[in-house]
């Protein structure tokens, strides 16, 4: 993995706006030939979203995820989802299989639809219009054996990006692919197969391996995308205790490192967010409490946010948690949560604060989460102009020019 020896790297967590006519390809997958126009367009879109990271200043970019569909300008979920026609063993789940928003008395703790956040501004959710961030009924229940199937669509999008690389002549690049405690926060139905939640998490990880395997094999650095490691905090029911919650999390790190076995870590980031809803947060997990868990897993550089007002104040643990030895912190400097662009002096400043404490070369500029259908595209790729901008800015101080 490039470290940034005489300058601050730039990158992004990994969705970007998708162009209108894409999107609506990916929702008309009627016939042959609507599948060959979308694989068509398909090609050709990543080949520009590579060039335009390049011209927006993006030293290490990937294919914006347009493989993974999304079908609406504002998607929050399709970072996830795609991984529901890549692995058999999943079923819509039906009315009569949804579990409870709250577990009966003296039930184990499992997750639930309605996050703690959203009880406590009821009155908010209603009133905006913005709807619960996790409820969707219709997400899947496990009704299988769990196996990855994605083999064909997962070589389209490898492919597509060693094309888009080498036009635009790009060194190196990233491709996103779901954890297994991430996956499992999708799920909304019971699960009706495997009997403990060990095998369940087991099962997963064993599927996911084969994507993370060939994503490595093919070249590219994997990113495993994770906001399930803080976000299953404010969605268990009953609310469990930090230790409680601890045990949960390492569950779940102890089966994807399982399924990183013999995949070098230096070929690894790893991401977790604190969900791209616009809401409070006031009930997120704060980082310090897991920041442990989050060094467990076998990866090279860890992305978190530091973007968002919630948690930009957070770099400030680093005075206390050691970032171990050859490991890469990518913090968001520019933020999904607003439309409002940040100015390059400081994004500058966001960098600073992190080369200051655990050393320049240790630290590679982000973004917090994925901006496609969480900002508008144009503000999408001024953030992106303003990360590039406010990377310079910070060299310029840290190496001298």
């Amino acid at each position: 993995m490039r470290r940034s020896t005489d300058r601050i790297l730039t990158t992004h967590v990994g969705s970007l706006p998708r162009p209108a006519d894409l999107r609506e390809m990916w929702s008309k997958q009627t016939s042959a030939s609507a599948e060959d126009a979308l694989q068509a367009r398909l090609r050709s879109a990543v080949a520009e979203v590579v060039i335009a990271q390049k011209t927006a200043g993006i030293d290490i970019p990937n294919d914006g995820e347009f493989g993974k569909p999304m079908r609406a300008a504002s998607d929050r979920g399709a970072w996830g989802n795609y991984i529901f026609n890549r692995v058999s063993g999943f079923l819509p789940t039906p009315p009569e299989a949804v579990a409870p928003d709250t577990a009966a008395p003296g039930a184990p703790m499992r997750i639930v639809g309605v996050r703690w956040e959203q009880r406590e501004f009821a009155e908010f959710y209603a009133d905006t219009g913005l709807g619960a961030p996790s409820t969707a009924a219709s997400r899947p229940m496990c009704a299988g054996p769990i196996a990855y199937t994605g083999h064909q669509a997962l070589r389209r999008d490898l492919a597509n990006l060693r094309a888009a690389m080498d036009e635009a002549d790009v060194e190196a690049a990233f491709v996103a692919s779901i954890a297994p405690g991430s996956l499992e926060m999708f799920c909304r139905g019971q699960n009706s197969y495997y009997t403990t939640a060990e095998a369940f998490i087991e099962a997963i990880a064993a599927a996911m391996r084969e994507e993370y395997r060939a994503i490595i094999e093919a070249g590219f650095i994997l990113q495993l995308d994770d906001p399930g490691l803080p976000g299953a905090w404010d969605m268990l029911d009953p609310r469990p205790s930090m230790s409680e919650y601890k045990r949960y999390a390492m569950l779940r790190v102890e089966a994807l490192n399982r399924a990183l076995e013999g995949v070098p870590e230096d070929r690894v980031r790893y991401h977790i967010c604190w969900g791209s809803w616009h809401g409070p947060h006031t009930t997120d997990i704060p980082l310090r409490d897991i920041a442990d868990v989050m060094l467990k897993v076998k990866a090279q550089a860890y992305l978190t946010e530091a973007g968002n007002v919630r948690h930009e104040h957070e770099y400030k643990l680093w005075r206390d948690i050691k970032l171990p030895p050859g490991k890469i912190l990518i913090p968001g400097v520019v933020s999904h949560a607003t439309p409002v662009v940040e100015h390059p002096e400081l994004v500058a400043d966001r960098i600073l604060a992190f080369a200051n404490i655990v050393g320049r070369e240790n630290v590679i500029a982000g973004t917090d989460c994925g901006l496609g259908g969480r900002v508008h595209p144009q503000i999408a790729w001024a953030k992106l102009r303003a990360l590039s901008e406010g990377a310079e800015l910070a060299s310029k101080k840290l190496w001298g020019a």
